[in-house]
């Protein structure tokens, strides 16, 4: 315990140091665009797990050895010595993931693989090492999965680019269980495009090729893919589709189109917008060869080129990207404007999952639910309050409420109370209304 305490104060200047030498990685990295990095090993040693163990999610869910952040903390000086002695010593073997399935909506699921803490760890550790090189280059049509540049700046700068510049034709696609299908030699491949360190190529071959145990405690051993939930997931899979997609894009696409083209990716979610339909059917027909090059595949049934221009409001058409439901119209004023509304979709789910909150807290104390209701509220107001969205928000509000009211009275044989009673008990408590967050000058 006193060791947990003591790495968050005495050892400042170590982190210092892990700091100066991922600065210098990138200063190097914006230097010399070429420039392949020896050495990077070295850089997993007990400071560098230190500072790992500061970032990584503590109430996150325990891996296949059962052992959560609380019990690795009551030894920790101990359990970060022995994983920095089995990386010393090229003893470190990567343990099984633990597989669980996440709800989607429609019925359907989505994998999710829980390492091990001491996987966290070093996995935490490497993808600071790998987004200290990559950060600098990465394009900036890339959003998600990169430190402070998150889905709402890819919707702001999606909105401003159409807004102010020559797009008519919409090209929006989606990839199917793009986690599941990255290939490995390829990821390999481009990672040593910048990484000549063959001990660190080997971890990460490790993590990449770790068994997979799911609920019936059968062990896959995957050939291609990379675990959803892994911390090491989300920097490799940026790195995978900025080789196969985003330069693509950047230096064969754009040159060769007759007028604008522009990408804006956010993980594995991306659009594309171009001035001219030639151009928009030219890249719709050859986006699946090219994906298809690195073991990717489209989903026809989601992938479609939209005819989106402010000449041809009168078709009401539009186009649903990172939760958003984006459609020309016109402002008070009587200007073109991109307005923004949460996707049906999005609302459908979003009010969905709410019911099945409303079911499994209804019975708790009323001060524990509101202050829950609030929470979940203000998360959801914080990503959804966007200029132009109020309807919407207040439509998801009103709908909760309902839900809540409802469950609420079904707590008991007798009916709590009435939809009066109810109204005063919320502004009580202080329930909050909806908001819009965003500001004009953002």
């Amino acid at each position: 315990m006193y060791f947990a305490k003591e790495t968050l104060a005495g050892h400042v200047g170590l982190d210092k140091l892990m700091q100066t030498s991922l600065r210098g990685i990138r200063q190097k990295a914006k230097q010399n665009k070429n420039h392949r990095f020896q050495n990077l090993y070295r850089l997993l040693n007990e400071e560098t797990l230190i500072e790992a163990w500061r970032k990584i999610n503590k109430n996150a869910s325990a891996g296949i050895d059962k052992i959560t952040a609380k019990e690795f903390k009551l030894n920790l000086r101990e359990n970060i010595q022995e994983i920095t002695s089995s990386l010393k010593d090229k003893r470190y073997r990567a343990k099984l993931v633990r597989r669980v399935n996440i709800p989607k909506g429609n019925d359907k699921t989505r994998p999710l693989g829980i390492p091990t803490i001491s996987d966290k760890l070093v996995q935490r550790a490497v993808a600071q090492i790998l987004e200290a090189i990559y950060e600098e280059d990465f394009l900036n049509c890339r959003y998600g999965y990169r430190p402070n540049i998150g889905a709402q700046q890819a919707i702001k700068d999606l909105t401003k680019e159409l807004q102010f510049n020559k797009y008519s034709y919409i090209v929006e696609a989606d990839i199917k269980g793009f986690f599941d299908n990255i290939n490995h030699e390829w990821l390999i491949k481009m990672i040593e495009e910048r990484v000549h360190d063959s001990a660190l190529i080997r971890l990460i071959t490790k993590w990449l090729k770790a068994g997979v145990i799911d609920g019936s405690h059968l062990v896959i051993h995957p050939a291609i893919g990379t675990p959803q939930g892994g911390i090491i997931s989300p920097i490799l899979a940026n790195i995978y589709l900025h080789f196969a997609l985003d330069l693509w894009f950047e230096k064969i696409v754009k040159p060769r189109c007759k007028g604008e083209a522009y990408l804006c990716r956010y993980a594995d979610d991306f659009v594309c917008a171009f001035r001219y339909k030639k151009d928009a059917e030219k890249f719709y027909e050859t986006l699946g060869y090219r994906l298809g090059k690195f073991g990717l595949e489209l989903s026809k049934e989601k992938t479609n080129i939209i005819r989106f221009s402010r000449f041809r409001k009168e078709e009401n058409t539009h186009f649903d990207f990172l939760g958003f439901e984006f459609r020309w119209g016109v402002s008070r004023k009587g200007k073109d404007i991109i307005k923004r509304s949460t996707s049906k979709k999005k609302l459908r789910s979003s009010l969905l999952n709410f019911k099945v909150w409303c079911k499994e807290n209804r019975d708790n104390r009323m001060r524990k639910i509101t202050d829950m209701l609030n929470q979940k509220f203000r998360g959801y107001y914080n990503y959804y309050g966007l200029i132009g969205n109020y309807k919407s928000l207040w439509k998801f509000y009103t709908i909760a409420m309902e839900i809540l009211y409802k469950w609420l009275n079904r707590r008991s044989q007798r009916k709590s109370f009435n939809w009066s009673e109810f109204t005063r008990l919320m502004k009580w408590y202080g329930i909050l209304k909806p908001k819009i967050l965003e500001s004009p000058n953002n």
